[in-house]
């Protein structure tokens, strides 16, 4: 079941979720169609709700956002993009463990 946590960010809010978090932002570029997408999203939706008020976890579908996916250079999903401050401060490629994603957000502070 989709955590309540997740925020669906789109091409009309991503600046209001992301560019105006006071936290960090965890977004997962993903599609209906990528596996490897499905099997990291139970993951992304564990962190939503581990990470509440402390991090926003958000999902960017590239289908229905092709223009977020072409704006961050997106060439292979899943991708998970680290934000702090509105700007992207890291990313990682494919189906990464909770250990390494918690890591990057923690060498964001």
């Amino acid at each position: 079941m989709a955590s309540q946590n997740v925020v669906e960010v789109t091409s009309a809010n991503f600046d209001a979720v992301v560019g105006r978090a006071t936290t960090p932002v965890l977004l997962d570029f993903w599609a209906e169609w990528c596996g490897p997408c499905k099997m990291l999203s139970p993951l992304i939706d564990s962190l939503a709700d581990e990470l509440a008020g402390r991090c926003v976890v958000g999902k960017v579908n590239v289908d229905n956002a092709p223009d977020l996916g072409q704006r961050f250079n997106v060439q292979a999903i899943p991708l998970l993009i680290l934000f702090k401050g509105g700007q992207v401060r890291d990313q990682m490629v494919g189906v990464a463990s909770k250990k390494d994603i918690l890591a990057k957000l923690a060498a964001l502070d």
